[in-house]
């Protein structure tokens, strides 16, 4: 299932909410959305699981116009928003069997696929419960329980991990990888980036209503103005900090428990000879290696705070 976000715009009022973003993913993907506050996640998410019109634009699932056709994009998407309402007198059997039942799945095949569901999130054991009686880690897979009851090529996600528990957050992270193996194209946002980076390969980052990087998370390094190198030699550290930051191609430098890490601006040839200079300058060098690039760094790189 292709999806193809293609200049989504939303206005509140006198607010530009969604100022002309797109982006895609493919089946199998794992995407994070992610953004400051009021970026525009939650508009844009809501809009593309047929909740809330867009101003202007479209998205496409596999070709079909989520304007011309949202009845048809509503049984292609699963939507889990960032909170499960609570019923006091419906157990977690019940809600579920509910949407199986929404979603026009017939006994006594409702039966099975409600209970496989149950059983891939985990929920057997609580079935019977209320869903007034439950953690916040339970009601975060009795959401996605029900976003996947019918099956859908999409998953759209917003904050599933919020409030949750390490054992929780490890847990659900475990279940997104499973129903992208199963060829799901799912779109996840969250403020917990380096939960983000151990389940994602591409990331969208949005301020403001627009897209500021869009991409492999891999990729985000070549566009970032320095590269951050992890050098520890023999002797006292702060020799080699004070050498490094008399460098013209290095931004910063800062000791690191044995190391010094370096900012440094340029090509891998400047890499290159800053570590030939070292050499030549009698440090002995004992490790040398660059840090990957995560999803914290462009996400400070990339982002300022500001609200639309």
């Amino acid at each position: 299932m292709q999806v193809k976000v293609d200049n989504l715009k939303k206005v509140f009022g006198r607010t530009l909410a969604l100022d002309g973003i797109s982006f895609g993913f493919s089946p199998g993907q794992i995407v994070g959305f992610v953004g400051p506050n009021g970026a525009g996640k939650t508009t844009t998410m809501r809009i593309m699981a047929t909740i809330d019109d867009p101003t202007d634009g479209d998205v496409f699932y596999d070709g079909v116009s989520l304007i011309q056709d949202p009845e048809q994009v509503r049984k292609m998407v699963g939507f889990m928003p960032d909170f499960l309402p609570t019923h006091r007198d419906m157990t977690v059997h019940d809600y579920i069997d509910f949407f199986a039942r929404a979603f026009g799945i017939h006994q006594p095949r409702r039966r099975t696929v409600v209970e496989g569901v149950e059983e891939f999130t985990k929920l057997t054991g609580i079935r019977d419960k209320f869903l007034n009686a439950l953690s916040k880690g339970m009601k975060q897979r009795v959401s996605l329980a029900r976003a996947i009851v019918h099956d859908p090529a999409v998953l759209i996600l917003d904050e599933p991990a919020a409030g949750l528990d390490p054992r929780a957050r490890i847990e659900l992270r475990e279940l997104l990888k499973a129903l992208a193996e199963q060829g799901k194209a799912i779109l996840v946002s969250s403020h917990i980036l380096s939960e983000l980076a151990e389940v994602c390969d591409s990331a969208v980052i949005i301020e403001k209503g627009k897209i500021l990087r869009a991409g492999l998370i891999r990729d985000f390094a070549v566009n970032r103005a320095y590269k951050t190198i992890v050098i520890r030699a023999a002797g006292d550290c702060s020799i080699l900090h004070k050498r490094l930051l008399e460098m013209p191609k290095v931004a910063a430098a800062r000791i690191a428990g044995a190391a010094v890490e370096a900012d440094i601006r340029g090509a891998d040839e400047d890499i290159s000879a800053i570590i030939t200079a070292l050499i030549q300058g009698n440090f002995k060098l004992l490790e040398v290696r660059q840090l990957e690039v995560d999803l914290e760094d462009v996400f400070m790189d990339v982002t300022k705070g500001e609200l639309s």
